[in-house]
């Protein structure tokens, strides 16, 4: 695992309720609660923990809606 993607899981295993799927706050959030003097390399880390929450957002979704649709087949059969 690269050193993006290992501070950036470190951040958020330790604190998951800091970040949010917005790209900007995530920003000024690894500002905050890491020492990182590289504009580039906190830019990578916010912009890889956005992905990462975003993909799990869009996963929870297209799960919902795959259980709304097999509701709606079961009522429909019945």
């Amino acid at each position: 695992m690269n050193r993006i993607k290992r501070l950036s899981t470190e951040l958020l295993e330790k604190y998951p309720d800091r970040f949010t799927t917005d790209f900007e706050e995530n920003k000024k959030t690894v500002l905050s609660l890491a020492i990182i003097r590289s504009k580039v390399l906190r830019n990578k880390m916010a912009g890889f923990i956005t992905s990462k929450l975003r993909r799990e957002a869009d996963q929870e979704k297209a799960e919902i809606s795959n259980q709304i649709e097999e509701e709606e087949k079961e009522e429909e059969s019945q």
